[in-house]
């Protein structure tokens, strides 16, 4: 009963299915083709992660409900971003191998236009497109959703995540009121429930394990590390997987870059993929990457979004997403087909609160997991050598002719010295780069009553400043990182913690660039309000807080008990003082 033949499908379809291997259907596949099948069609929300599936969940019912002989647009399909789109593009066309006179379009920024239109005209059923080159196309009358009967939302929270709200809005607001609606999301905050609110019909709501948690084929480790350190701990990382295959996903676009270009440096196979690269660089290097030329990829969340690649190993937060639930994403792209994969996180010990939040959200706990040392390193490499050797395939008729000479050039070693030589031919860099390798571990143990003075050092890289932005001025972390980025000219200042309350906001940043920062916010304004940018007051053990400072000043609650409380120590500190006067 588990195969695509129990789902009502054409049979050209099902044709196109088994000629992409596809043998049985995934859980959001099960689900969602019948439902779309159904002469009643719902509105449908799907809960599921990156890798379920989704993509075949909606296309294979599209293409059988499309309407050929009409050259109208029945279909839209939204996504993210340009790589999504065209992967998205890509797969129904597949689908539709044996299906006749079905045309289907990628509507996306960053290629030729003219093109686009062109393809437009001739008449496409369905159309896959990123918000802002399609809004361009309608502005421009090329594309008339008056006839489109379906609209799909793939990765409807990333989507809003960027910024597309009012673009998702203004299409939507223009397609027909009694279209089919279907929402897919790997998780469900505010902001994409009120979209399901507003345009969606008593929704079917379908949730394939539980929201917001990762596959269970992942597992999730966590290296902690000084933040000065956090490339090397990558280095280390990478050398301890002799065979890692994976993607490393870093904060901002020059992060990106800057990493990638290191690794390149230090002789490792990687490139980067960000949105300062041209759709032809993106190209190539995702080409390199797919046939593992590239065996590390460094990415921003926006980039990688609708990065279609399989068998991935390794995902590796090099910093942590500024939004919590993109986690889930980044980590969902390994462990795919009910292969094993990691997600790995190297984090310093300001974001060891992040950390437990994710835990709680993906409900599994991180192993923490030490920084491999040199010696670790090394024992894994020589296996893998060793390794290689022993699986490696000889093409006896090539390689004949060239062992009388290898024979006579090593004759004069025996057999325990030939294979230390052949070894270390491979090894010997490891050995000359870990020799006397420092321990880059810092401690996570909550329970330790001792503070050390790494604990100590962590904690003053950091400065926590005040600002007078809050929920009601609908300040976002991502908006707070690209002011600071912007106002520094500054694109690679380490942030730590953000806490965003309603009338204001803290946040951690790399104390070297206090100064920088206080100078670069003023006489700066937030729609129309003058932003107000402040030290917030420091605690023992350089740690901060300006909680008591700013409440008071916004007259909360918190403030006046923080008031009392300072009252009440003076006066226990002027009666001592007295007292000794009178000794």
């Amino acid at each position: 009963m588990n195969s695509f033949d129990v789902l009502n499908l054409d049979e050209e379809l099902l044709k196109a299915v088994k000629d992409l291997g596809f043998e049985n259907p995934t859980p959001v596949q099960e689900k969602v083709i019948p439902s779309m099948l159904e002469s009643n069609k719902r509105d449908i929300i799907a809960l599921a992660q990156t890798g379920t599936g989704k993509t075949a969940a909606f296309g294979l019912p599209i293409i059988q409900n499309v309407d050929a002989s009409s050259k109208f647009t029945q279909c839209l399909i939204l996504a993210p971003t340009r790589e999504l789109c065209l992967q998205i593009a890509d797969d129904l066309t597949s689908f539709a191998k044996y299906k006749s006179n079905i045309t289907i379009a990628a509507v996306f920024g960053g290629a030729s236009i003219e093109k686009q239109i062109s393809m437009i005209k001739k008449g496409a059923q369905i159309i896959s497109a990123t918000p802002g080159r399609l809004l361009d196309l309608m502005n421009r009358n090329i594309i008339k959703l008056n006839k489109i009967n379906t609209v799909v939302l793939d990765e409807a929270d990333e989507m809003l995540n960027m910024g597309f709200r009012e673009d998702l809005e203004e299409i939507l607001s223009t397609t027909p009121s009694a279209r089919n609606t279907l929402l897919f999301s790997a998780t469900m905050p505010r902001e994409v429930r009120a979209i399901a609110n507003n345009y969606m019909k008593n929704p079917i709501e379908i949730t394939i394990g539980k929201k917001n948690t990762g596959a269970l084929t992942v597992s999730h480790e966590c290296y902690m590390v000084q933040a000065k350190d956090r490339y090397l701990a990558l280095k280390r990382i990478v050398d301890f997987y002799p065979d890692i295959y994976g993607i490393v996903f870093c904060r901002t676009r020059k992060e990106t870059q800057d990493v990638a270009d290191l690794l390149m440096r230090d002789g490792y196979n990687a490139d980067a993929i960000h949105g300062d690269l041209s759709q032809a660089q993106r190209d190539t290097v995702m080409g390199k990457f797919r046939i593992k030329h590239i065996k590390l990829l460094v990415a921003t969340d926006v980039a990688a979004r609708g990065l279609d690649v399989e068998n991935l190993t390794h995902i590796i937060n090099y910093n942590l997403p500024d939004e919590l639930e993109v986690y889930t994403h980044r980590s969902g792209r390994t462990g795919r087909a009910g292969k094993i994969g990691t997600s790995i996180v190297i984090a310093n010990l300001k974001e060891k609160s992040k950390i437990q939040q994710i835990e709680r959200m993906i409900d599994k706990k991180f192993d923490f997991k030490p920084i491999p040392s040199g010696k670790d390193i090394c024992s894994q490499q020589v296996l893998h050598v060793v390794d290689r050797v022993e699986k490696v395939e000889v093409d006896y008729s090539q390689i004949e002719p060239f062992l009388p000479v290898i024979f006579k050039k090593l004759e004069w070693l025996d057999r325990e010295e030939l294979i230390r030589k052949f070894v270390s031919v491979e090894f010997n860099r490891f050995l000359d780069y870990y020799r006397n390798a420092p321990d880059l571990n810092v401690p996570v143990s909550s329970k330790s009553k001792r503070r050390t003075k790494d604990a100590i050092t962590q904690q003053n890289m950091f400065t926590r400043f005040f600002i007078n932005l809050g929920i009601k001025d609908s300040l976002k972390p991502v908006q707070l990182i690209g002011m600071i980025n912007d106002f520094t000219n500054i694109r690679d200042i380490e942030i730590g913690a953000i806490d965003i309350m309603k009338n204001f906001s803290f946040f951690e940043a790399d104390a070297a660039y206090s100064d920088l920062i206080i100078e670069g916010f003023k006489n700066k304004k937030l729609n129309e309000r003058e932003i107000n940018v402040e030290v917030a007051e420091k605690k023992k053990y350089g740690g901060d807080s300006g909680a008591g400072k700013f409440s008071r000043e916004h007259g909360s609650r918190k403030g006046r008990s923080f008031k009392k409380a300072r009252s009440l120590k003076s006066l226990n500190e002027n009666n001592t003082r007295r007292k000794k006067k009178r000794r």
